[in-house]
């Protein structure tokens, strides 16, 4: 077992197995998720090959905030409850998404090894995929046009949620100034 693995069942969460074949979950599913939506269904199942399959209760914690991890998780079924502790003490818990099958998660933590800057709780029966950057890697070595279509999804999904952080802070800026 991997320490990945490892710490995956010490959270109480429920492994099911190696090679989560994506495809089963339809070309809706795929065109529903911002980072597949431009796969074939062969494509995704390639993606999902080096992936983790993995269960979650509702209220279990799926990534936790300030946990340092080199991986991200993609939601296959079930609802998200993203957080973030705010205020003086970390008193306070503010909900920042709630989201759903075909997100993806845990992207920056994995690319850079910084800590988690939020957390995901299960809002109720969560299946999700764990891919690891080490998978990320292979992928690249062994589907060098999959593993570049991947990374250009990544990119520009990180860059969407960037581009709209910054209209955030814009608008709480401006309103602010006021």
């Amino acid at each position: 077992m991997t320490p990945l693995e490892t710490s995956l069942e010490q959270a109480g969460l429920e492994l099911t197995g190696t090679g989560v074949k994506l495809s089963a979950f339809g070309p809706h599913w795929l065109h529903d998720s911002p980072l597949l939506e431009d796969f074939t269904l062969d494509e995704a199942d390639i993606v999902g090959a080096g992936m983790l399959g993995v269960r979650a209760r509702a209220g279990q914690v799926l990534l936790a905030e300030g946990q340092v991890g080199d991986w991200m998780l993609l939601v296959l079924s079930g609802t998200v409850d993203v957080t973030r502790r705010v205020g003086a003490e970390d008193e306070e818990v503010m909900r920042l998404a709630v989201i759903r099958a075909g997100t993806a998660v845990g992207e920056m933590s994995m690319l850079d090894g910084e800590p988690r800057y939020a957390s995901c709780t299960a809002i109720d029966a969560v299946e999700f995929a764990v891919l690891t950057r080490q998978a990320i890697a292979r992928l690249i070595h062994d589907h060098p046009a999959i593993g570049a279509k991947f990374l250009v999804k990544l990119t520009q999904l990180l860059a969407r949620r960037l581009r709209n952080s910054t209209k955030q802070m814009t608008r709480m800026l401006e309103k602010n100034s006021r």
